[in-house]
């Protein structure tokens, strides 16, 4: 299940807030996102007022709190960049693994396993995405798990503002909860297992960047002025459209009839709205090019060669 978060200090916890999960998928699910946002709200709340780093275990758990359930992360992958548009979908695959105590079974209905990224710190984050299903565990051991999942990203759901462009962090979560109906009058928390970690890997989650170009006139004389233009634009996730890039460095280059192989002319600047302006003379026959090497929060973007004629 997809969820949009909210995030607040509350006694120190993390307040996870399901603002937009589908009707289908909730109805399929017998954890919701809401229950396990409770579960994880009650174990950091209870962390926060002890002054511990971790849970009790489950012979000592408080009675408004989950216990510590014995399960750790490694190995967490994650692709380097998450490149986000204006309003597709994007997912992006993350595997890990888990390593837990013999007493917990991976493999039960009830248990469940959460990769996530977040922004900002790991107690009070600015953002949170998940993805659309809960990951994945298969058992390699009986005390070992290789575990799958997504992260899910709908910009024209408004999971993201500009301010979140840049570097993330990423966490995993597991939750068992024994047979325990979180929805049930009769249902102990104490008798529900949970463990939460950050700081597992980085990604960084960029703005998608366009860029293109346009060599005139076609064809020209040799010695006479080309102009080349173009807009370097990258995705605006709180109106959905692409804006220029102001101010960012672009190499223009050119690759020569029969050649493999682009080279730099010069390097320019965008202006004020992100297009691109310069002049060059015309030689001989070939393609320009406008590259932009990227930023931590808008990744790379190369236009199309544009073909000059030369006679």
């Amino acid at each position: 299940m997809r969820i949009r978060v909210t995030v607040a200090a509350v006694s120190g916890a993390l307040a996870l807030s399901a603002l937009a999960v589908p009707a289908a998928q909730a109805a399929d699910d017998a954890v919701s996102r809401a229950d396990v946002a409770k579960i994880r709200e009650a174990a950091h709340a209870a962390q926060a007022a002890s002054g511990r780093s971790a849970l009790s275990t489950a012979a000592a758990a408080a009675e408004d709190q989950p216990y510590a359930l014995d399960v750790a992360y490694s190995n967490f992958k994650i692709a380097k960049a998450v490149k986000v548009g204006t309003t597709n979908h994007v997912s992006t695959k993350v595997t890990y693994t888990m390593t837990h105590g013999a007493d917990v079974d991976v493999t039960a209905e009830d248990f469940y396993s959460d990769p996530y990224i977040y922004k900002g710190a790991f107690d009070t984050p600015d953002n949170v995405l998940f993805g659309i299903d809960y990951g994945t565990c298969t058992p390699a051991s009986a005390t070992t798990a290789n575990c799958t999942g997504t992260i899910d990203v709908y910009p024209g759901d408004g999971e993201l503002i500009n301010s979140d462009a840049g570097g993330w962090k990423a966490g995993a979560m597991a939750i068992a909860f024994n047979g325990q109906d979180p929805n049930a009058e009769t249902f102990d928390i104490t008798k529900v297992g949970f463990a939460d970690k950050g700081d597992l890997a980085t990604t960084l989650v960029q703005r998608y960047s366009k860029l293109t170009v346009n060599a005139s006139p076609e064809p020209v004389k040799k010695g006479k002025t080309i102009t080349v233009t173009g807009k370097l634009s990258r995705a605006n996730w709180e109106d959905n459209k692409y804006h220029g890039y102001v101010g960012q460095p672009v190499k223009l280059q050119f690759r020569k009839k029969g050649s493999t192989t682009y080279s730099t002319v010069k390097t320019i600047k965008t202006n004020s709205t992100g297009e691109l302006k310069t002049t060059v003379t015309a030689s001989v026959d070939g393609y320009f090019r406008y590259t932009f090497a990227g930023t931590t929060t808008t990744p790379a973007a190369t236009a199309t060669g544009d073909f000059v004629d030369v006679q």
